[in-house]
């Protein structure tokens, strides 16, 4: 009797720390879950605040580019104005000198006319007196009267102020060489970011020859028995520069003449370069961003992203631009500036190479190697 009392007690306990432990354990349960909520509104809060600040960041970029763009469109419209307003002031001074000499011409024709009238009724009446001894003295005043009106009538003597007009084409000529030289705006402000680079061997895949000045690269059939560096991509035709930059803006230019296919861009040191992965591409991983030529077309990538583009022109030369401050990498048609393909990346994350892979061959129609225009050579070459 004694040993069920003492084992209905043990149950009852038992039971009773089961439910205290579950309300226990319900509780902490409800108070983790309660922080876990708390925590989630939080971050919700937090991803709001910022999307209404990214939103808010779009309206002010939106207005700063269509107000800077307003301003330079007004520029350039004042100097258009400039332009015509002289352009017409000159050219009416010289429609104005043209009409004084066309009138003054006007003006001896009509004495000139006159005269040959008055001499054509005087022939005229000449004929019928010859008798009259009056008349020779008549025939020796109108002499003397047409050689007046010869001598005021050299049509030499007419003439337009030919050397202001020489200095006038001579000064708009000058005006002429200086806009050229001026613009494309765009041209001369960005190839004032040029930074020179060479490019590196030892990233260079072995069908990859680099030029012992590190300014070009050309494909090769023929696999080259190099040394294994960590840095040499082994699948992808990659080769990237040398020198890396972690601020300001550079610019580059690359010579594609002749080429069917080719890959230019910017990259991250990190990218993979061994094996088949797909972000050992330029701009098929988050690590680069490239322009890619093939068959015709242009097409930029990043993070496997494809983006066609609208243009067929074929360019000799293409430019690679980065800006640290804007985190910007831009590519252009650099024989007239031509505007390709920008990505806005906001902050790089490490310092940029410049990338390229100059393609196969494909039965020699794309041999022609990938050229720097402005390569420096490696420290061991010079």
């Amino acid at each position: 009797m004694e040993t069920n009392k003492q084992l209905g007690s043990c149950l009852c306990f038992c039971l009773c720390f089961c439910l205290h432990a579950e309300c226990v354990w319900n509780a902490a349960s409800q108070e983790n879950l309660w922080r876990q909520q708390e925590s989630l509104k939080r971050q919700r809060e937090a991803v709001r605040f910022r999307l209404k600040k990214l939103t808010a960041r779009q309206g002010e970029i939106t207005k700063k580019s269509s107000d800077m763009r307003a301003s330079i469109r007004r520029q350039y419209e004042e100097i258009q104005k400039v332009l015509e307003e002289d352009q017409r002031v000159t050219l009416t001074q010289m429609e104005m000198e043209e009409r004084a000499a066309v009138q003054a011409l006007d003006d001896l024709v009509e004495t000139s006319c006159a005269l040959i009238q008055e001499i054509e009724v005087d022939l005229s009446r000449i004929s019928s007196e010859l008798a009259r001894t009056e008349e020779g003295g008549g025939e020796g005043r109108r002499e003397e009267r047409v050689k007046e009106v010869l001598s005021g009538c050299d049509p030499g003597s007419i003439r337009l102020d030919e050397p202001r007009a020489e200095h006038i084409l001579s000064l708009t000529n000058n005006l002429l060489l200086l806009l050229r030289s001026q613009t494309p705006i765009s041209k001369r402000l960005i190839r004032g970011y040029r930074s020179q680079v060479s490019l590196d061997p030892d990233t260079a895949h072995p069908k990859l020859v680099v030029s012992a000045l590190g300014d070009s690269v050309t494909y090769t059939d023929t696999w080259q028995e190099l040394p294994e560096r960590p840095g040499r991509f082994d699948t992808t035709l990659n080769v990237i520069s040398l020198q890396g930059f972690a601020s300001g803006c550079h610019y580059w230019e690359v010579e594609v003449t002749g080429k069917t296919y080719w890959e230019l861009g910017l990259t991250y040191p990190s990218i993979p370069r061994k094996g088949r992965a797909e972000s050992c591409w330029l701009g098929r991983g988050r690590e680069s961003w490239c322009v890619e030529f093939f068959d015709g077309e242009y097409t930029a990538w990043h993070a496997g992203v494809p983006y066609p583009l609208p243009i067929t022109k074929r360019f000799r030369h293409i430019g690679v631009l980065c800006s640290f401050s804007t985190g910007l990498v831009a590519f252009l048609g650099a024989d007239n500036m031509t505007p390709l393909f920008s990505f806005c990346v906001g902050t790089f994350t490490d310092s940029l190479h410049l990338a390229m892979c100059p393609g196969h061959d494909h039965n020699s129609t794309n041999a022609k190697p990938l050229v720097i225009c402005n390569a420096t050579p490696p420290a061991s070459a010079l």
